[in-house]
């Protein structure tokens, strides 16, 4: 199967945008896939190193956020290669995304991945997370493979707007039980989802937490 058929697929199965639209979105998605790709032969961003199964282990898994995330403006904590974020800037041109990343290679993919992409909404910040105090805070703060549960929170807790709508959001491979025993009790975990990437038989879950009072200036 073809990655353009491959995505296509995907997308189907995970009701992503109007059918009118997939093949204009599979389009993109592969353009993105083919970058990272070339990148990735010099670069080493991530450990997959084939195109067909960047299509599933990166980027219909990071699909798989979208019925997840509320309002418009969303963080994405050491976004690595632009995962979540970038998939996630390509299928929904409304929502601004914010890609957050410490290490300057890195950096260097995202903004170059912006300008090949000709992505408008998407802010690369290159910074700590912890460093990181934005003038317009974020309605979701999401980590993928970032950090457990405690440290993904600590640090990034100061990234939610002020509002009972803002969430963090991690995404987890199996269900993270000692995690959760770990995290401390001012927050709230409001669900954990259990969510399949199309072509993806390994267990994922997403874990979604109320920021509490913990938030500061």
């Amino acid at each position: 199967m073809s990655l353009e058929n491959q995505l296509l697929d995907g997308l189907e199965k995970l009701a992503c945008g109007l059918p009118e639209e997939r093949k204009r979105l599979a389009a993109r998605l592969q353009q993105y896939i083919l970058f990272l790709d070339k990148w990735n032969r010099v670069h080493n961003l991530t450990a997959v190193r084939k195109p067909e199964e960047m299509v599933t282990k990166h980027i219909l898994d990071s699909l798989t956020l979208l019925p997840t995330l509320n309002g418009k403006r969303h963080a994405d904590v050491g976004s690595g290669a632009g995962l979540p974020g970038i998939p996630l800037a390509l299928v929904r041109p409304d929502w601004h995304m914010t890609l957050i990343e410490s290490n300057q290679k890195k950096c260097a993919f995202l903004t170059q991945a912006c300008v090949e992409l000709a992505l408008k909404n998407v802010k690369i910040v290159c910074e700590r997370v912890e460093n990181f105090f934005p003038s317009e805070k974020f309605d979701t703060v999401i980590s993928r493979a970032f950090a457990d549960l405690s440290a993904f929170v600590a640090s990034a807790v100061h990234l939610c707007a002020d509002s009972e709508e803002s969430r963090l959001v991690a995404m987890k491979g199996k269900f993270p039980d000692a995690e959760l025993m770990q995290l401390p009790p001012q927050y709230e975990v409001e669900k954990v989802l259990r969510v399949m990437a199309p072509g993806l038989r390994a267990a994922r879950h997403l874990i979604v937490i109320k920021p509490g009072s913990e938030r500061s200036n």
